[in-house]
């Protein structure tokens, strides 16, 4: 019965470190791409966006 308790103190213990790092790679994700959207929305690199989506339709519509 010892052998039991050891291994479910074991899983319970590994089940939080999962959680923990779930948690951890969740909060990195979102900053990535809070980042990302700052970026993205920034001027110089919306114009960037629409230079290269003109050259596009331009090359595509002749």
């Amino acid at each position: 019965m010892s052998k039991f308790i050891g291994r479910l103190g074991r899983l319970r213990s590994e089940r939080g470190m999962t959680t923990a790092e779930y948690a951890v790679g969740t909060v990195a994700a979102c900053g990535f791409g809070g980042i990302l959207y700052k970026i993205l929305t920034s001027e110089p690199v919306q114009g960037l966006l629409a230079g290269v989506i003109e050259k596009a339709f331009g090359v595509i519509g002749g």
